[in-house]
């Protein structure tokens, strides 16, 4: 077992020298040349940016190692399925390979200013903008989108998760969320909200939407220089469904990646394909979406993960399961209610002492290459968060019970035992209490959000940003 993969005997400078020895030898064997730095790029799975020299001449790739959690497979995936791009000339990176140590594939370099990377912890900090040069390329980006959407299916077959294409509307609008839905049964990472939207969406599939199609997942996601766009980038959850949904993918990113005037991407979508863009389709999808990246955040908090974001999941869940209720509450034309306030902090002696001396003690741990200062800010934040749970937590649960309790007419007095209760009740809906379930995950979320950043909802903070409505625009 190596440092790599064992949480015992994990050493954070092992594993960058197991990784810089590896990647200096693959670099050596497969591109004939000799690495001269390695620079691990900030995000929640390992990438480095590699520079190397071949007859003098220097070039770069980036090696793409994988997400907490994730197998091998999920990897290979995602290079398996730019490959395929590639060869039906989308304008993603050149696709060289694959390495064993560390597990990773390493991809052609793309020089090009700092791209975001759309992570709710840095845009609380440092909140994304729209250049005129920038919206230009995200209106170009549209044109490769359809270009990626032309793409046959059957270039994709001979990849394992997408050798079968969905027949069905259902199957087509449900696929990558049953997935979902189960990886989360499967480890234990689904709660009453993921059951409720679940049972939403197979509710309200799109019939009329029988057209399947490759889609990339997480659309929106390019590098540009100027105006122009370099490549597409990450294809992890990649899939055969709705073009709908990588138009959802753009809602569903906003704000913390600031993806300009949505609806007016719609619109040159339009223009390019010559279809019609659906937008309750878009709606829809838009809540499917959310779903799947709202379960996708609870893996960060898997302890025994080696590297990972916890606490960019845990503000990515509160914003997202947020967000998906604002979505089916525009679609179902309802309006929620945001007026909120925080109870006086209830201050807990033992969890403020312990948890302030956390504070101070990672505050002073050192940095180096292996264990660098945004690691440390990142495990620094997660006893900030929990310093406000222990002042909120009994108003959070005793609002989430009281709120449970007046749908279901339960007399509970823990929140498992009224979380069972409205489980059982999302069971057996069929859409009668849709709106009162809404207007309680939304008030549960957005308390969590209120937690975290220790304030009433406040629109200039991207945690609290209400979702941008489409159906309205298009009245």
């Amino acid at each position: 077992m190596t440092a790599e993969t064992s949480s015992k005997t994990f050493d954070q400078d092992q594993f960058k020298a197991e990784c810089i020895a590896g990647i200096t030898d693959w670099v050596a064997e497969n591109l004939g040349g000799t690495v001269v730095s390695t620079k691990r790029l900030e995000r929640w799975r390992p990438q480095w940016k590699v520079s190397y020299t071949v007859d003098g001449q220097e070039h770069a790739v980036l090696v793409r190692g994988n997400r907490p959690n994730a197998g091998e497979h999920d990897l290979r995936f995602e290079m398996d399925v730019m490959a395929a791009l590639e060869a039906n000339d989308i304008r993603v990176p050149h696709i060289y390979g694959w390495m064993d140590t560390p597990k990773a594939f390493v991809m052609t370099w793309i020089d090009t200013e700092d791209r975001a990377p759309g992570m709710l912890h840095t845009a609380i900090e440092n909140p994304t903008t729209m250049s005129d040069e920038r919206w230009q390329a995200m209106l170009s980006y549209m044109d490769h989108l359809a270009q990626v959407h032309a793409v046959p299916v059957s270039e994709f077959t001979h990849i394992k998760s997408l050798s079968e294409p969905p027949e069905t509307a259902a199957d087509i609008a449900l696929r990558a969320t049953e997935r979902m839905y189960m990886a989360g049964v499967y480890t234990n990472n689904n709660d009453s909200v993921f059951e409720f939207l679940q049972h939403w969406l197979r509710r309200n599939v799109p019939e009329h939407r029988t057209k399947a199609s490759f889609i990339a997942g997480d659309a929106g996601q390019f590098m540009s220089a100027g105006t122009e766009v370099l490549a597409l980038l990450d294809f992890e959850i990649a899939n055969i469904g709705d073009t709908h949904w990588d138009l959802a993918c753009f809602r569903g990113r906003h704000p913390y990646e600031n993806m300009g005037d949505i609806p007016a991407l719609y619109r040159r979508y339009e223009e390019v394909t010559g279809e019609p863009v659906d937008l309750p389709v878009v709606a829809y999808h838009t809540v499917a979406f959310l779903q799947l990246a709202g379960i996708a955040t609870k893996f960060f908090g898997d302890p025994k993960a080696i590297g990972g974001n916890w606490i960019e999941g845990m503000l990515e869940y509160a914003s997202i399961t947020r967000r998906a209720c604002e979505a089916i509450a525009e679609l179902q034309g309802f309006e929620l209610d945001y007026d909120l306030t925080l109870p006086e902090p209830a201050f807990k002696s033992l969890e403020e002492s312990a948890l302030q001396k956390m504070l101070a003690d990672i505050a002073r741990l050192p940095t180096s290459s292996a264990f660098q200062d945004w690691e440390r800010d990142l495990l620094h934040a997660i006893p900030e968060f929990l310093l406000n749970h222990s002042r909120y937590r009994d108003w959070f649960e005793g609002e989430s019970i009281r709120d449970i309790n007046e749908l279901t007419g339960g007399r509970h007095t823990d929140l498992t035992a009224a979380d069972k209760a409205i489980v059982a009740l999302i069971a057996h809906n069929d859409s009668d209490d849709d709106e009162a379930l809404v207007r309680i995950m939304h008030h549960r979320s957005l308390r969590l959000s209120m937690i975290i950043a220790g304030t009433n909802p406040d629109p200039d903070n991207p945690l609290f940003h209400i979702l941008d409505p489409i159906l309205a625009a298009a009245d």
